[in-house]
């Protein structure tokens, strides 16, 4: 009763995909590390993961110079 089925898993990873893979690209554009979406998996990291990422500097954006 306690193990997931294969069924269990055709639901559980198409959503992990659709969950992880904008992350990495939202990560990958700010200049941060995609492999920083996968604490986003961890219960509670997440939380405290998108208020870094909220109030955090954005090397891809601050590097930026302004054209003249």
């Amino acid at each position: 009763m306690g193990s997931m089925s294969i069924f269990h898993w055709i639901i559980l990873l198409p959503l992990l995909g659709v969950f992880i893979v904008p992350v990495a690209k939202i990560f990958q554009r700010a200049g941060w590390s995609p492999w920083l979406c996968l604490l986003t998996l961890v219960p509670g990291v997440s939380l405290v993961m998108l208020w870094i990422f909220a109030f955090a500097r954005w090397p891809a954006v601050d590097d930026k110079t302004p054209a003249a």
